[in-house]
């Protein structure tokens, strides 16, 4: 990476979940050609980068995670001419792929797995096997349960880090890493603009895989967290692939601080950007299932920490198929769902960074009314809940529904909201995952004839930060970092200034901001009516968001 404006830095992207977005066949599950068939949607969000999910051939156990086959697309998706036809619609509109690249891991029914299971040409040492029906550490599955699973067959454990079918690459065996960074090049020649990096800061273990503090929720973490030679594995990796072409990079970094990121993203550093998940921490205890209450303060903190002591470019997000739906999460997804929504929009495309949106979150969609186990689909909540009933932590799911219901990376996933008809315009046929009951009210074709709906408001932001290089570049200034429901901020640019006043909260607030008194034109608010403002005093409505020139 380097120091010079650069269309990465500028640009907005916005994340394609496929088993989700739109099912073109009526089999209940999204694919190529239903994303093909919504591009326009997406193009008249003003943004210029899509991020698609894995479509790679898998067996699905972890939703494409788990890859069987890196040169093949997934049948339910597809074909590899649906995908070439994809990429070449994406171009056409002026935007670029970037794809999901997850090689910590691969599926146990990979090519080299099998191979490895057999001990066939060398394979056996790609991944981590040991001798015994003992795991040979305390290492804990980021899905619940050991991170070792025993095969029959073999008679050894292998490490999954992850679900039980997702067996990690042992990246010390330089023969895993020139596999994996030929594979990069072979998607790199069909044309695609960068990657997203899935937990790429897990692929170094440390010799001898010593046992990790068993009081921590994901035991071993501080050992393969950034493990002893993840920065030169990513060095080598960005000198023998992707440094060669004009690319975008992201990287998915588990438990990281903004020092060790800064490794990654400096001027000489091997990623354009990383994912941390510091924000994604404010509500989140001590285990998966005991969350704590959030605190503004606590949020503000932290993102105010990475703008201004990253060494490096900030991505900027605030969901993604992993995590709740942001209205749900972080405002109000009952009365003031839209003001909100909107507010959360100002914030994300107002920071410096490059601003990722999640499919949904432009029409605020919410989290879903969970009710029983069976209805998850994703392995953590359900590994976790499962985790604490063998413990003997709770009887059954009733007694953490609610927290399923806040937390479950499952929220994200329920089917993009298009219209109302059936199934919310998203199939024909069964939906992989129930659709939100809520679809008639939200969804794309109500927002679209609603001037101001919150889809319309992020095309007002898009088109704001298109026009003033002061929230790509601009220098931040955390204003009232004590304030429990306001957030403000100044970011600043070659003499230009301007205020951002966002309040987080369901009642009026009144603050007083020295810069309030220097305000000019108003560039853009989630209400009509915004007042004038001729003094330092500021009143803000319920979930109000403000951003004024300064003069």
């Amino acid at each position: 990476m380097d120091e010079r404006r650069t269309w990465w830095k500028e640009a907005v992207v916005y994340q394609i979940y496929p088993r989700s977005f739109n099912d073109s066949d009526g089999d209940g599950v999204g694919d190529l050609q239903g994303i093909i068939d919504k591009l326009d949607h997406v193009a008249s969000l003003g943004v210029d980068v899509i991020w698609l999910n894995p479509v790679y051939e898998s067996p699905q156990a972890d939703n494409g995670y788990d890859i069987s086959d890196y040169r093949a697309i997934h049948e339910e998706y597809g074909t590899m001419a649906d995908w070439e036809t994809l990429l070449e619609e994406v171009h056409d509109r002026d935007m670029k792929l970037i794809m999901d690249l997850v090689v910590n891991h691969t599926s146990t029914e990979h090519e080299w797995f099998e191979q490895s299971r057999r001990d066939e040409d060398g394979y056996r040492e790609y991944y981590f096997w040991r001798e015994g029906e003992t795991p040979p550490n305390n290492w804990k599955s980021g899905f619940g349960g050991s991170a070792w699973e025993f095969d029959e067959e073999v008679g050894m454990q292998y490490l999954h880090l992850f679900d039980e079918t997702q067996a990690d690459l042992d990246w010390d065996v330089e023969a895993v890493r020139a596999d994996v960074y030929e594979m990069m090049n072979w998607w790199l020649e069909k044309g695609i603009d960068g990657f997203r990096m899935d937990v790429i800061n897990l692929v170094s273990k440390p010799e001898g895989l010593p046992d990790g503090d068993p009081s921590q929720d994901w035991v071993g973490i501080e050992h393969f967290a950034d493990g002893p030679r993840a920065q030169e594995y990513l060095e080598e990796m960005a000198e023998a692939t992707y440094d060669d072409y004009d690319t975008m990079t992201v990287g998915e970094c588990v438990d990281i601080d903004v020092e060790t990121a800064s490794d990654y993203v400096s001027e000489e550093g091997p990623m354009d950007m990383v994912f941390h998940f510091e924000h994604m921490h404010v509500d989140m205890g001590e285990k998966w299932l005991s969350p704590a209450e959030w605190d503004l303060t606590d949020l503000k903190a932290v993102m105010s920490h990475w703008q201004t002591e990253l060494d490096g470019w900030n991505s900027l997000y605030l969901t993604n198929h992993d995590q709740p739906r942001i209205v749900s999460r972080f405002a109000d997804d009952g009365e003031y769902r839209r003001e909100s929504g909107k507010l959360l929009g100002t914030l994300l495309f107002t920071l410096s960074g490059t601003p990722y949106v999640y499919q949904g979150q432009e029409i605020g969609m919410t989290n879903y009314p969970w009710r029983s186990l069976d209805e998850l689909d994703d392995l953590q909540s359900i590994g976790k809940v499962e985790e604490a009933i063998e413990a003997g932590e709770i009887d059954e799911f009733e007694e953490v529904a609610d927290i399923v219901r806040d937390r479950s990376r499952d929220n994200a996933r329920t089917p993009m909201q298009w219209d109302d008809s059936e199934n919310a315009g998203f199939t024909d046929g069964d939906p992989w995952l129930s659709v939100n009951p809520n679809y008639e009210a939200i969804n794309v074709a109500a927002a679209e004839a609603d001037d101001d709906s919150i889809l319309n408001y992020y095309r007002d932001l898009v088109d704001l930060r298109e026009d003033n290089e002061v929230f790509v570049y601009g220098e931040y200034t955390l204003l009232l970092p004590d304030h429990e429901s306001v957030w403000a901020y100044r970011m600043e640019l070659d003499g230009e200034a301007v205020l951002v006043t966002l309040n987080f909260s369901a009642t009026e607030t009144s603050v007083t901001i020295d810069d309030a008194a220097r305000t000019s034109d108003l560039l853009v608010a989630n209400y009509d009516d915004a007042p004038t403002v001729t003094d330092a005093n500021l009143t803000l409505r319920p979930y109000e968001a403000r951003v004024h020139s300064l003069t």
